[in-house]
């Protein structure tokens, strides 16, 4: 059996950005037959069962995936267009993101965007923002995102895993990098 974390991973590229490569069509909300997803993810690994990526999903710290009836999606992270639905943080008053050193100056000046994604992902938790931050290398700043700020500037902040925050983008002013 690979490892829980390569099936994830493959299990993300196929619900956040790659669907029709594997021959999946999800609907409008992002969701795809659970039964079709095993099969797609035993064309790479033939060992992976219905069971096991259940418990892929029961496991997953950040909330990464959401399983309703017989159908699974992914939370977040989608380079398609997708209807989320997700609850609306209307409680945090911080949120952080981990971004490299090198892309301070650019957002200082344009804010947060979504680039190739739907949404801008920040989170909840310092550490797993400077976490994320980190897979794009290694000399990372942390970012203090003013929550308030975004609401006033009529943008609606969503859940959409245990500690991620997703918004629609974060103009400058609402960010002050850590020091």
């Amino acid at each position: 059996m690979p490892s829980r974390t390569k099936v994830s991973k493959l299990m993300a590229y196929i619900l956040r950005h790659s669907p029709e490569e594997f021959g999946l069509k999800p609907d409008a909300e992002g969701f795809v037959p659970l039964d079709e997803l095993v099969k797609a993810l035993q064309t790479v690994y033939p060992d992976v069962t219905e069971k096991f990526v259940r418990e892929i999903v029961a496991r997953d710290t950040k909330g990464r995936y959401e399983i309703r009836g017989d159908k699974i999606r992914a939370r977040y992270g989608h380079s398609f267009p997708v209807s989320l639905n997700h609850e609306a943080d209307r409680e945090s008053r911080v949120l952080y993101h981990g971004t490299p050193r090198r892309n301070l100056e650019s957002i200082m000046h344009e804010g947060l965007k979504p680039m190739r994604r739907q949404f801008v992902h920040l989170s909840t938790s310092r550490s797993e923002a400077i976490e994320t931050g980190r897979r794009h290398g290694r000399d990372v700043v942390l970012l203090i995102i003013d929550a308030d700020c975004l609401r006033k500037k009529g943008l609606k902040i969503y859940k959409a895993g245990k500690n991620v925050r997703i918004v629609e983008r974060v103009p400058p002013e609402c960010i002050t990098p850590a020091v």
